[in-house]
């Protein structure tokens, strides 16, 4: 687990995409359940935005990945593609 020093708080990064992803998905249902306080909601909500903009920069870096390994040829995956390949 890696920690971000900012000026309010640290900021502790998901072990992986799938972790953030998991637990970007307590924090809704706990604050779907509406049992939270206004503080615990506050600080649950901050804490959805750092993973939510984790999982975003993560597949930002996956995109690029792909567009390097694929020499920027990227193109539309359509239905009939994978019935073809099959």
């Amino acid at each position: 687990i890696m920690k971000k020093k900012t000026t309010e708080a640290l900021i502790v990064e998901p072990e992986s995409f799938e972790a953030a992803s998991a637990e970007l998905e307590s924090i809704v249902t706990k604050m779907e359940s509406g049992q939270m306080t206004l503080e615990a909601s506050l600080a649950a909500y901050k804490r959805g935005v750092e993973l939510l903009q984790y999982c975003q920069k993560t597949l930002q870096n996956a995109q690029q990945q792909i567009r390097v390994l694929e020499d920027g040829n990227l193109r539309d995956f359509t239905e009939t593609e994978s019935v073809n390949e099959r």
